[in-house]
């Protein structure tokens, strides 16, 4: 329609389905579930829209029931990210080329095949190959990741309309060119949605990307792909490959059309990227843009006058949903005295009420960590604490790695609010408070903010509306998402944007507008209508 001006569909939020018992989501996505246990997947690399394997496979357990192998990976080596960036530029002058419209429409039609045809394999492999129990991989791989979708095809449409001023007697245009050279995405386990958004974000403005997943994500990876490609993702635009970290950064932040980084990841990961870029930077054509979410340690304060059943459930539901394998899980909380003995009652029945196992038992609250390393970090800081005189386990505790990476829900409290689970990222099922006298409450804010490296979310309960503006104010650079009144987990594409600052990232804002504008180099045009054809300016002349 090169004579139209066309309009995306209004985005609007995908509806969360609640598995309630007897209802067809629920009977479809138990079928996929055994349907998934019953197969052996073959989990190939999507190398310029080829599926491209290798002789080295890896297992796939899930981290709730290790006797089983779901299936294999093929593992590539220095060769195939190679191939991939050979077959991302590849492709890249046609794709930067269709019009905007087009790009579009493959990801509209992704959100649409996510949410019916694919959504019972999107929440199968999710929660078998990442243990996240059926509602928290539904509001995940399937609502926020069709949220991506829908969204960024709203906001590249605004970013499209931005254009300048022009006077009388001439036109000024402002073009958003795709980054020059291709785009690295380096993408978590702990979220399906970020996996899926991190390479398709800048692939949706025109760019061409390389994506690493996490090794224990791989199974739903090569569902996106799946996804994409029935959506009509043109061959060699997302590059999806298996190769350790230190082998695909070795080759893509040596190659001199690195245009950016995409990543979500730890804080000393992204640090050394960030270092490794910087000595590299007189190879690059141009200036890479960096874009980086990493580690949270967030927070929950509370004020005598917050409400203590409100405070539990923020609680037990922002500490220990998804096991707590949230950057913005809350595992530090600062509770004052009088309102302690209340919250700690209320917590503590609450985690006795938590059923824990295997995610295809829908009554389970709580499943397994990702993996063996992740299992051996958390439990040797509640070992620790077990064996500090500073610190008493009052809920949980216990942990067996057997049959899966079981941890309890553990709660411990500190006298010391400097304790190292106060300040250091778990990423685990533990949460450390720290209970103040409430004569001190302008001074744990300070304590607070001078805690941690981190700077991702955090909330603050209160009714005192004075003492919530303070704790606003006080706490303006102590968190990218701040909550009143609610636990500091659940943020919403197009409703709350995602990041934060200090040694939480660079604060693009994934779900807004903000970080697509990351993946575009503007130019600006001007056309003059009538030239000058006379150098002289009036000025020049004398009275």
């Amino acid at each position: 329609m090169p004579n139209s001006i066309v309009k995306v569909p209004k985005a609007v939020n995908e509806p969360v389905l609640n598995y309630a018992p007897g209802s067809p989501e629920k009977f479809e996505l138990k079928s996929t579930l055994k349907s998934f246990k019953e197969t052996s997947f073959d989990v190939a690399m999507t190398i310029g829209g080829k599926k491209v394997t290798t002789d080295n496979k890896v297992a796939i357990k899930p981290p709730h029931e290790l006797s089983h192998t779901l299936g294999y990976f093929h593992k590539g080596d220095k060769t195939h990210v190679d191939m991939a960036i050979t077959a991302a530029l590849a492709a890249k002058a046609d794709w930067e080329e269709m019009p905007w419209e087009h790009r579009a429409a493959i990801f509209l039609r992704a959100a649409d095949l996510l949410a019916g045809p694919y959504r019972a394999r999107m929440n199968a492999a999710t929660m078998l190959c990442q243990s996240k129990n059926v509602f928290q991989a539904e509001i995940d791989c399937v609502a926020e990741l069709c949220d991506f979708f829908r969204f960024n095809a709203q906001y590249m449409q605004e970013i499209y309309h931005q254009q300048p001023e022009s006077p009388r007697g001439q036109w000024n245009q402002l073009e958003h060119r795709p980054l020059e050279g291709f785009v690295f995405a380096l993408t978590p386990f702990n979220f399906t949605s970020i996996a899926g958004n991190l390479p398709s974000a800048p692939a949706m403005l025109g760019n061409v990307v390389v994506w690493k997943p996490a090794n224990t994500q791989v199974l739903s990876a090569m569902v996106i792909m799946e996804v994409l490609e029935a959506a009509g993702l043109p061959p060699g635009v997302i590059n999806l490959v298996f190769v350790d970290g230190s082998v695909i950064g070795d080759v893509v932040f040596s190659h001199p059309q690195f245009a950016g980084l995409h990543f979500t990841g730890s804080t000393g990961v992204f640090q050394n990227i960030w270092e490794t870029i910087g000595k590299n930077i007189r190879i690059y054509k141009s200036y890479p843009r960096i874009v980086g979410e990493t580690g949270g340690k967030d927070f929950v304060i509370a004020h005598p006058s917050a409400r203590a059943k409100e405070v539990a459930t923020a609680l037990s539901r922002g500490a220990f949903e998804f096991q707590g394998q949230k950057c913005s899980a809350a595992s530090r909380a600062y509770i004052p005295k009088s309102l302690w003995p209340e919250v700690s009652d209320m917590l503590k029945a609450d985690l006795a009420d938590f059923k824990m196992g295997s995610p295809e038992d829908f009554r389970n609250f709580i499943n397994a960590v990702i993996d063996e390393k992740a299992f051996d970090k958390i439990t040797t800081h509640i070992a620790n604490a077990k064996k500090d005189a500073q610190c008493r386990i009052i809920a949980g505790g216990n942990f067996d790695k057997s049959k899966g990476y079981f941890i309890e829900p553990t709660v411990i409290q500190t006298s010391d609010p400097r304790y190292v689970t106060m300040c250091e990222e778990l990423f685990g099922p533990v949460l450390t408070v720290y209970v103040y006298d409430d004569n001190e409450f302008e001074k744990t804010l300070d304590i607070l903010d001078e805690t941690s490296e981190y700077a991702l979310t955090g909330a603050i309960f209160g009714q005192d509306r004075y003492v919530v503006e303070m704790a606003c104010r006080k706490l303006r650079h102590s968190a990218g998402n701040f909550y009143i009144n609610d636990k500091p987990t659940g943020a919403v594409v197009g409703q709350q944007p995602f990041g934060g600052a200090r040694a939480s990232g660079t604060n693009d804002k994934a779900g807004s507008i903000l970080n697509l504008l990351r993946w575009v180099s503007p130019r600006t045009i001007k056309e003059n209508f009538v030239p000058p054809v006379d150098y002289k300016y009036p000025f020049l002349q004398e009275e």
